[in-house]
């Protein structure tokens, strides 16, 4: 693509995504009393992201109940497997009640159990009943609904799509655009990355199309350190259909339906074709163990029996269909009655545990460059993400991302950015790099499948983006470059890693990497990870 500007524009903030962490920044911008711009890559938002089909809830501590901010602090602690910040999580743990009732300001409704007391459900890794869910199993469509609602006053650009961060080496100034007209730039003081993850680098993934690692490649390009990638979380349940599968060739890519944690937490066993519990010596939690556990049991289950699923027994949960209706009519539409049979399902790529360094505001190390939800790391998750806790981070940092986006922009004023240099790189063939991905990058890795993306990453064609698939092509390929790269240099296995010529877990390797663009911008490579404490 040619870096002619067609048109320019200006703002105080500009915002690229418009999930859960998107949204709820570019609110907190507007009401600081900026200019804020939304830009959303497609025509439309409704369905396409991810926080629409999340399904299990928030996890949230709730005054007046047996619960407490230090217990939810010390169930993710151990589900991040060593490598959490245990400041950052109990900041964004201790805001999560606070973060929940605004956005119940902005219209969002929660069931209830009793008028006025929000029904509560448990999940995989949590000690207590702590998360609150909307429309049974639909919370996430409930979350984006209201936030939509209340973004309605927002500039909110569909069809847009930020392809480079710009800024003059000190600070940012602005993003290259492109839409139906064209190239062009929104000069800015401030812009946050909310783009969400990096599920599409799989052939199966719970993750909706938009999920192309967009962040991940326009941090790095800025010359933002990416941390914890190698940590990618498969949800134990995807639910399973003939020719389905994460390291299946001919799967076929695209979004697959969730079987939310929520149903284990109400009861539902899994079980393997011959009805022998998956998870039983496992983890003393059993089918309630964090997810990392979970799913690393169904895959070995699976390779042991060389069967091509497990099931998911929820035949003993009384009133399933008005508790979990997205999954009923999933499972139906699939022709599976959960009422009556057993449902079949498998890991998916669900969820990215790293992402672009940031403290729990939001801040990159590049002043006025912020990024929030799946696309930061800020320490929360650590090596494997406690369930329902993605939501919350989404609300906690996305605000607190836009108010100070919004505060940066006001002291330094308004930036005017420069044309970029024309953006070509390296990228291969989409279902190629999929299918490499889910064989040798998924739920389990080894130095050979890890080298086997390299090769391909490295041998790839250089594409000139011309369009928002090319684009989404050399993202997904920086993301993947920078996932081959964290795992070859993890060895050992911890939380959603798991290498199989390094089965345990090491105590030396209890800290996270760090990595960093090479200098050439044409082509897609990562310098060597650096630990840090």
């Amino acid at each position: 693509m040619k870096a002619g500007v067609a048109w320019r524009d200006a703002a105080d903030v500009v915002v690229i995504g418009t999930g859960v962490a998107g949204l709820a920044a570019g609110l907190a911008a507007h009401r600081a009393g900026r200019r804020v711009v939304v830009l959303n890559k497609f025509a439309t938002t409704y369905g396409l992201t991810a926080t629409h089909y999340a399904q299990g809830g928030i996890a949230v501590v709730l005054p007046n109940t047996d619960d407490s901010v230090e217990a939810h602090v010390s169930d993710t602690l151990a589900a991040g497997a060593g490598l959490c910040d245990p400041v950052a999580v109990r900041s964004i743990v201790a805001d999560g009640y606070r973060a929940v009732t605004d956005l119940v300001g902005d219209g969002a409704r929660f069931d209830e159990s009793a008028p006025g007391r929000w029904a509560l459900t448990r999940e995989g890794g949590h000690s207590r009943r702590r998360i609150v869910h909307a429309g049974g199993d639909a919370t996430g469509a409930e979350v984006q609904r209201a936030l939509d609602q209340a973004a309605r006053l927002l500039d909110i650009r569909t069809s847009h799509m930020g392809i480079r961060v710009l800024h003059d080496g000190t600070a940012v100034t602005g993003v290259w655009v492109v839409n139906p007209d064209g190239c062009g730039i929104i000069s800015a003081p401030s812009v946050i990355l909310a783009t969400g993850g990096l599920g599409q680098l799989y052939s199966a993934t719970t993750n909706p199309a938009g999920s192309t690692g967009d962040g991940i490649a326009l941090g790095l390009w800025a010359g933002v350190a990416v941390s914890d990638l190698e940590f990618i979380q498969f949800h134990p349940t995807m639910l399973f259909a003939a020719g389905d599968g994460i390291a299946t060739p001919n799967s076929v890519s695209g979004r697959r339906p969730l079987i939310t944690e929520a149903i284990r937490g109400e009861g539902a066993i899994l079980l393997d074709r011959q009805g022998n519990s998956v998870t039983a010596g496992a983890h003393p939690m059993g089918d309630l163990a964090p997810r990392d556990v979970v799913a690393a049991a169904i895959e070995a289950r699976l390779t042991a029996t060389g069967d091509p699923c497990v099931y998911l027994d929820a035949r003993g949960i009384k009133g399933f269909e008005s508790r979990f209706p997205t999954v009923t009519a999933s499972c139906r539409a699939a022709g599976i009655d959960p009422a009556r049979q057993q449902i079949p399902v498998v890991p998916g790529a669900h969820y990215s545990c790293g992402g672009l360094v940031t403290d729990v505001y939001g801040q990159t190390e590049l002043p006025g460059l912020y990024a929030a939800g799946e696309v930061a790391r800020t320490g929360m998750h650590g090596a494997n993400r406690l369930a329902s806790n993605s939501l919350l981070e989404g609300l906690v940092v996305g605000e607190r991302a836009g108010k100070m986006a919004a505060a940066h922009a006001r002291a330094v004023g308004r930036s005017h950015a420069a044309s970029p240099d024309p953006l070509v790189h390296n990228a291969p063939d989409r279902t190629e790099l999929q299918r490499a991905m889910s064989g040798c990058a998924a739920v389990v890795r080894d130095a050979s499948g890890l080298q086997h993306v390299s090769d391909l990453l490295s041998a790839a064609p250089v594409r000139d983006v011309a369009c928002r698939r090319d684009f989404e092509d050399v993202a997904l390929a920086v993301a993947a470059s920078t996932v081959t790269i964290a795992a070859l240099a993890r060895t050992e296995s911890r939380g959603c890693h798991h290498r199989v010529e390094y089965p345990n877990t090491v105590a030396d390797q209890a800290r996270s990497g760090v990595v960093r663009y090479a200098e050439d911008h044409n082509a897609v490579c990562v310098q060597t990870l650096a630990a840090v404490g």
